[in-house]
């Protein structure tokens, strides 16, 4: 077996203590560090928190060499154990890498375990131990001997499985709940202590039932035991899936507290975060795409297919707050509509396909900048949208039987494939689902076709058209005034500063740039966008007065009415979108909302 001890070095200088173990080793073993995390993708260069290694068999020291930046080998023979340590800086706090202070620890594998190449499948085994008095551990690794606390030994069956279970360590708030007969456990790390814990695990067990029974029915599940690993701090957002766990992040002000009135905007978005990272239990960790199995974790791991495994969950997660009346009808629409413009108002959309953007997560979305809205486009969003169409499209197709085609019909055909799948996989799903092809409307009668439409080129999806036949309402109206002038600005602390410039647009003509800080208008000072908005005059050009590198440069800003306002054709940026449920539909619209919404 592969042997792992990790212990807390120094909680104040944020670094872990890990041990490494290979009873039989090669000659001449070779060590390596992951440099990404599966699901975030962007090469993170982990081994740059690692410390020299040092590498003894029994009493004799050995000398390592660094083969690359995240690899080594260890000048050892084939007989006697190696024994390796080395330590890890920790003071990454998101849900990615590694974090250690004097209140909380917490690590994926990725970060912290060298894989002893040649034993990847082997059983690998952990001992976490040495950690402040009165702290705990969480974990979704199956146990082996804990004591109440956790601290002890775990057991996982390879490698891989080893670094999908992140570890959570400290003095954190604790819950659980069964739903469809699997013990679930909810680890809080940050919470005051007003935390309406019961609220969280009740509305949280609402969701995992009805994917379960999604995915699974009354057939057994893919997993006996999940846990959720929730970090709240002052500010932050996010999570990243595991086989049976998921590391997830809040502000702490967004949780449910006892006496208190929930910001019950702030609450569903926490809702959905954890019912999308569910969700990827089975769309992404089981049902992956082909390029991921396995998982290379030398290097970028490409796939174009972002847009199905994320875009697809992203419209599931609030489905599943719909369905379970967690949230209702209206409000479902209001989250379609706050996605729908935040598509509209990314101009490269209509330079990049969304399967284009799934390909170069490595170097896009990763890596935004001030351009990145010019230069590509969200395969979450984006993608999330694609599903939309494509259920509402399925929707209007006949009956096979008792069944109505749906979205819900091609996910399930794709999980009973139970094996990696790639895009003519998705294709298959659609024309089975389907047979005779996409309603009337469509300009091809292939699935094959309007997939790769919608998927591989830049147009329009025709969202107005598909909600309508759902009794949707589509109401445009302009937008703030920075959004038609094609522009992005911060005020903080009284400086009126830009952030990106849009293609194509007003601000662009102009002449602005990212980091210039507007300073007046037609003589009149700018500190804020309510500014901006008091002296624009859109009916004729403008003086701005700029401040670019400590010089002042005076542009001209051009008349909006006149000028091509959006960043390409209308309602790109120059409008947003408001969703509404349509009244005094016909009986068959009405049917097609009542099972798209399931109120």
């Amino acid at each position: 077996m592969i042997d792992y001890r990790i212990e807390v070095g120094s909680a104040h200088a944020h670094r872990f203590l890990v041990t490494l173990r290979i009873a039989q080793p090669q000659a001449r073993q070779r060590l390596s560090l992951p440099v990404w995390i599966p699901g975030s993708y962007l090469v993170r260069e982990f081994a740059k928190h690692l410390s020299p290694l040092s590498a003894q068999q029994g009493q004799r020291v050995l000398e390592v060499q660094q083969l690359d930046k995240s690899s080594w080998v260890v000048d050892c023979t084939g007989k006697g154990a190696l024994t390796v340590t080395y330590e890890v800086y920790a003071f990454d706090n998101s849900v990615r890498a590694a974090f250690l202070d004097s209140r909380r620890g917490f690590f994926n594998g990725t970060s912290v375990f060298l894989k002893a190449d040649g034993f990847e499948d082997q059983v690998q085994r952990l001992k976490i131990t040495g950690l402040p008095k009165g702290w705990g551990v969480a974990t979704g690794l199956p146990p082996v001997k804990v004591n109440a606390h956790g601290l002890g030994d775990y057991q996982a069956p390879d490698y891989d499985s080893l670094v999908d279970h992140p570890v959570e360590l400290g003095t954190f708030w604790r819950g659980t709940f069964t739903a469809k007969g699997v013990v679930h456990e909810f680890v809080v790390s940050g919470a005051t202590a007003d935390l309406d814990g019961p609220r969280l695990l009740a509305d949280t067990q609402r969701i995992c039932e009805a994917q379960i029974a999604f995915w699974h029915g009354r057939r057994k599940t893919a997993f006996e035991r999940y846990v959720f690993l929730l970090n709240a701090v002052d500010d932050g957002y996010g999570g990243l899936e595991h086989r049976n766990s998921t590391a997830l992040i809040c502000a702490r002000r967004d949780l449910p507290r006892h006496g208190r009135p929930v910001n019950t905007e702030a609450y569903q978005t926490l809702l959905g975060l954890i019912s999308h990272e569910y969700f990827h239990t089975w769309n992404v960790k089981r049902l992956k795409p082909a390029e991921f199995a396995p998982y290379d974790f030398t290097q970028e791991n490409y796939t174009s297919l972002l847009w199905f495994f994320e875009g697809f969950t992203s419209y599931y997660d609030d489905q599943f707050l719909l369905r379970t009346g967690l949230i209702d009808a209206k409000t479902y629409v209001r989250l379609l509509a706050k996605t729908i413009n935040q598509v509209q108002a990314t101009p490269g959309r209509h330079r990049y396909s969304v399967a284009q953007a799934s390909f170069d997560a490595w170097t896009r979305y990763y890596r935004p900048d001030e351009n990145t809205a010019n230069a590509t486009v969200s395969y979450y969003t984006k993608g999330s949208l694609v599903g939309l169409c494509l259920d509402l499209s399925l929707r209007q197709c006949p009956a096979d039987g008792k069944n109505t085609p749906s979205l819900d019909g091609v996910m399930l055909r794709l999980w009973q494939l139970h094996r990696p799948i790639q895009e003519a996989d998705i294709v298959q799903a659609l024309q089975d689902e389907a047979p005779g092809g996409p309603p009337a409307w469509a300009t091809t009668h292939s699935w094959a076709k309007l997939l790769h439409t919608w998927v591989h080129d830049t147009d329009e999806l025709p969202l107005k058209s598909l909600l309508s036949t759902a009794g949707v309402t589509w109401v445009s109206k302009p937008a703030a005034l920075a959004q038609r002038l094609g522009v992005r600005l911060s005020d903080a602390g009284g400086n009126l500063k830009v952030q990106a410039v849009m293609r194509h647009s007003v601000a662009e003509s102009a002449g602005l740039s990212a980091t210039d800080e507007l300073i007046a208008l037609d003589g009149w000072r700018l500190r804020k966008n309510d500014d901006l908005a008091l002296w624009h005059n859109e009916r004729q050009p403008q003086a701005l007065l700029i401040c670019r590198d400590q010089a002042m440069l005076t542009l001209t800003l051009p008349a909006l009415v006149s000028a091509h306002s959006a960043t390409g054709p209308k309602g790109a940026s120059g409008e947003i979108i408001a969703l509404a449920l349509t009244e005094n539909l016909d009986a068959s619209t009405a049917q097609r909302r009542h099972q798209w919404l399931k109120y």
